[in-house]
């Protein structure tokens, strides 16, 4: 933990004590957060607290590692390494042009342009890859379960992709290792599947996006793994109800910037915040263009909505009242401050001329 933190022993009497001691053991095994008041606590909570170590000399005998031991990590979860090893692309599907290097150089090119307007082909191809896109989802949600890895969760999505004859658009967009985003708890977005396995009582968003015959897709949800605790199942039910009251004002004519202020006040009266650094974005051949999509409110979101844009709406709502995020040190996982749950769902739209379509939605059964 990166402040002050409670002493571990359950017996304490102290409450918070401003003095410490570090448990050398947990040093060694780049345990963090493990600390004591004094020699009498660490003695009383010794049978429990000498799990943490047969826990974390499994993950060395078995050569998985934490490799950032050093961190101050603002909640519970840690990374666990190695990553598995790049996943292969057959050759005959097409790909982004970032598929080799990692630079989207057309979207850098497109820089500052206005939304565009997508004539019925293009239309039709969108409905194609976000279609896909929803199926992979709900393919991989279908294994969320305690004990699966989020690498697991990966392979799921990466060969579910490439069956569909799609590339999966995460894969080396800006050099990300993975084809899939799998944030857990306390993790915003951009979560990389690791080793770790899902345990019960965790939450876990599935962000999938994948490239067909030149457009990309994308939309992700949030999900209880086994049984979860009361707060996490509020969080995951206010951020869904927030997008879905989003989805209703959008129609021709209507601002982007009213996005946000429809989803912070059903945010706000579930004691829950809205994360601002990330926004909904346009995407079509593009994975991320313009509109730009806030989701707070009194944000500068300048555009309306006309007939043929496309774009996501995507609200990132942290329990409590901070909407702010660290990185952790692989410059990519973005997590809560204080640790608390968040949680996202993320659907594409198109603009109609009586209102909006839910390209990503679900497949209603017969």
């Amino acid at each position: 933990m990166s402040s002050a933190v409670l002493c571990q022993s359950s017996s304490c009497i102290n409450g918070n004590p401003p003095s410490r001691m570090e448990c050398p053991t947990c040093n060694k095994l780049g345990i963090q957060g493990s600390f004591f008041c004094g020699q009498e606590c660490f003695k009383a909570g010794w049978k429990t607290h000498k799990m943490l170590h047969e826990f974390a000399k499994k993950g060395i005998d078995s050569g998985s590692y934490n490799p950032f031991p050093n961190y101050g990590f603002t909640g519970t979860l840690r990374p666990l390494y190695p990553l598995s090893a790049k996943r292969a692309v057959p050759e005959h599907i097409p790909r982004p042009d970032y598929a080799t290097d990692g630079k989207p150089l057309s979207e850098s090119k497109e820089g500052g342009a206005p939304p565009r307007i997508l004539n019925a082909k293009e239309i039709e191809k969108m409905r194609t890859a976000c279609r896909l896109s929803r199926e992979v989802l709900d393919i991989a949600a279908a294994y969320v379960r305690p004990g699966i890895s989020t690498d697991e969760l990966d392979e799921v999505v990466h060969n579910a992709t490439i069956e569909r004859n799609a590339y999966p658009s995460p894969l080396n967009y800006r050099g990300f290792p993975k084809s899939v985003c799998t944030s857990v708890n306390e993790v915003i977005c951009h979560g990389i599947p690791d080793q770790r396995k899902l345990q019960e009582g965790d939450i876990v968003n599935i962000d999938v996006s994948l490239f067909y015959d030149g457009y990309h897709g994308d939309v992700n949800g949030t999900y209880p793994v086994g049984k979860i605790d009361e707060d996490s199942e509020k969080l995951i039910r206010t951020t869904r109800e927030s997008l879905d009251a989003a989805i209703q004002v959008c129609r021709p004519g209507a601002l982007f910037r009213d996005i946000g202020k429809t989803i912070e006040p059903v945010a706000r009266a579930n004691g829950c915040a809205v994360v601002r650094t990330y926004t909904g974005h346009g995407i079509h051949e593009l994975f991320h263009c313009a509109p730009n999509i806030p989701h707070y409110a009194k944000n500068k979101a300048i555009g309306t909505m006309k007939t043929g844009m496309v774009f996501t709406i995507e609200p990132m709502l942290n329990l409590g009242t901070n909407w702010s995020e660290v990185h952790w040190p692989d410059n990519w996982t973005a997590t809560t401050v204080d640790g608390k749950r968040s949680a996202q769902f993320e659907e594409t739209l198109l603009i109609t001329d009586t209102g909006v379509e839910i390209l990503t939605s679900k497949a209603i059964s017969s």
